[in-house]
């Protein structure tokens, strides 16, 4: 299957190069500058804050990395912080998923000088205070319109808006009216809060935007202490500030609401809530990568109408499902900074990450030798009943970590595509009268087949040559193109395997209106049982190896037990999706 061209952002040949990011030229500026120079505080303090309604995905690691990196590599520190606002859509098992991907992926928020783990609700005090503030101060007021005539009347890109006929309420009515709402006397709906900026302004965030409604719901951390929620765009600032964040690092679909971050935030500071400096928000591109789809809506509906098994599906770009896959956090680190940061969209080819990904795994996965399409070899002048033990290093690049044993003996398990009855040119495996080495093993010689009533090959026979065992001196005797894999059928452990693949076959399965359900893989995942060394009956879940001419190999951390592991397809050893 090949795959589209695509643009691979900022992806250089040279690994070694620095990738691009705008933001370390920033913070290197503000420190010179001494721009956040502040007793007790350090010089760079950034925060990484997912609303807690669903699980991380891969575009979410982007953010992590640099926000975590940014302040690691700054001698900073990043706040872990929930915005958890929207009460309906949030649960503690998104908390808990969330915090869990985070250290996974390698960070944490507990430092010398405490834990900095926060939730936007911890300051659900303080934001109601400060909008009481706003209101008193003439810079909001209680809306009373329905839903219907405030979307009216806000206008559109062409035409400026209306002012709500409510706009003109005094502070004290409308202040009236707010400690209402919090005491529960409306319904749903009835009134909401608005900043009163300018219904004309041609950036449509600065409408007078919504900063507080009514919710009558159960809130995961406040019970149902609140019946009214403050709105995103208004807390993600006033909580950056609460904080002394000082880069305030966002995805490119925040760059219009930028003023009203700085706008919610001067108004509050010339009330006295907060002390120059404040928090500046910096936008960047968002991770595009291809083959994929990051909304939550459509990952929720592979989820819900059982596409895939669950949010821990291998196949899925969430967090949880690609540590299932069998990714590493060293990984995905490193592909987060090879594409760098920019302010420039583009979309990074998933191979980019496969590439990553093989890196990271090459000098650590041991090797093992693995069988997935099994047909049986039978050495027929092998001695009946007879083993002999043969070795390979544990990793071809690092003798010291030893070499692994496994027996040979009369019947072997190989690959069914390592015999053809009449070969094709160039074809240097097992045929009738050619020569091959089971590797690590012996040299065999080709001299027929077994078929069944339908004429499919089920067993192939050689015979052996007593003196070609690799490793001897008898081996150099023998001069064969051929070099084959195998496992004892006697001593083999006869495991299931999942050959996993990418989801789509479409690298923008979901852009330009398209139907992403129509672009789905149906060779996303194929499971065999395989035949694999008998060593391999000790894997740990979550282990990787390499298995021998397949690719990568994890030991499913869910579903493998003690003596019987299930394996995953992390990575082929070569891009199976490059252009032909």
């Amino acid at each position: 299957m090949s795959k589209a061209s695509t643009h691979k952002d900022n992806e250089t040949s040279n690994p070694a190069a620095p990738a691009p990011n705008f933001l370390r030229n920033q913070i290197n500026a503000d420190l010179a500058a001494g721009t956040y120079s502040r007793v007790g505080l350090p010089n760079v303090i950034t925060r990484f804050p997912p609303e807690p309604n669903g699980y991380l995905h891969i575009g979410h690691a982007k953010s992590i990395c640099t926000n975590f990196g940014l302040a690691r590599d700054y001698a900073g520190r990043c706040h872990m912080r929930f915005d958890d606002t929207n009460p309906e859509k949030e649960e503690q098992e998104y908390v808990d998923t969330i915090l869990d991907s985070v250290r996974w992926l390698g960070f944490d928020w507990k430092q010398a000088d405490g834990e900095h783990l926060h939730f936007a609700s911890d300051y659900f005090d303080q934001l109601y205070a400060m909008a009481e503030y706003l209101i008193s101060a003439g810079h909001a007021y209680v809306d009373s319109q329905s839903a219907a005539d405030m979307a009216s009347n806000r206008g559109d890109f062409s035409k400026p808006g209306v002012n709500s006929p409510f706009r003109e309420r005094s502070p004290a009515e409308s202040l009236d009216l707010f400690r209402r709402m919090k005491a529960g006397e409306f319904k749903d709906g009835e009134h909401i809060v608005r900043a009163k900026i300018d219904m004309a302004s041609p950036n449509m965030n600065l409408r007078d935007p919504a900063i507080y409604r009514i919710r009558h719901a159960h809130h995961h951390r406040t019970g149902d202490k609140w019946c009214i929620y403050p709105m995103y765009d208004y807390t993600h600032p006033l909580s950056d500030a609460i904080e002394n964040i000082t880069h305030s690092i966002c995805t490119l679909e925040f760059q219009d609401h930028r003023p009203f971050y700085d706008w919610v935030i001067a108004r509050c500071a010339e009330g006295g809530f907060f002390q120059q400096p404040v928090p500046h928000q910096y936008e960047f591109a968002r991770l595009n990568l291809t083959y994929i789809v990051t909304s939550k809506r459509k990952l929720r509906q592979l989820v819900e109408e059982k596409i895939v098994e669950g949010w821990d599906d291998p196949r899925m770009p969430t967090l949880v499902g690609m540590r299932r896959r069998g990714y590493t956090p060293e990984a995905i680190q490193l592909m987060c900074e090879r594409t760098g940061v920019t302010k420039s969209d583009g979309w990074i080819d998933y191979s980019v990450l496969e590439g990553c990904l093989r890196e990271d795994l090459d000098p650590k996965a041991p090797r093992a030798t693995a069988v997935l399409r099994p047909l049986k070899l039978i050495i027929d002048n092998f001695p009946e009943g007879e083993t002999v033990e043969c070795s390979s290093p544990v990793h071809p690049h690092h003798p010291e970590r030893g070499n692994r044993t496994f027996p040979i003996s009369k019947e072997v398990w190989i690959e069914a595509d390592d015999f053809m009855e009449e070969p094709s040119k160039g074809y240097f495996r097992l045929y009738p009268g050619n020569k091959v080495r089971l590797r690590y093993g012996y040299v065999v010689e080709c001299t027929g087949c077994e078929k069944d009533a339908e004429g499919k090959v089920i067993a192939v026979h050689c015979n052996y040559f007593a003196d070609s065992k690799s490793g001897t001196e008898g081996s150099a005797n023998y001069k064969v193109k051929g070099n084959i894999h195998w496992v004892s059928v006697a001593q083999a452990l006869s495991a299931e395997v999942r050959l996993f693949d990418r989801l789509f076959t479409d690298p923008n399965p979901d852009s330009g209106g398209k139907d992403f359900k129509q672009f789905l893989n149906p060779q996303s995942k194929e499971t065999v049982t395989a035949y694999l060394e008998i060593g391999m009956t000790a894997a740990n879940p979550g282990e990787v190896f390499q298995f021998e001419r397949h690719g990568y190999f994890v030991a499913d951390a869910v579903e493998s037990v003690a003596g019987k592991p299930v394996f995953n397809r992390v990575v082929t050893l070569k891009d199976s999706w490059a252009a032909a």
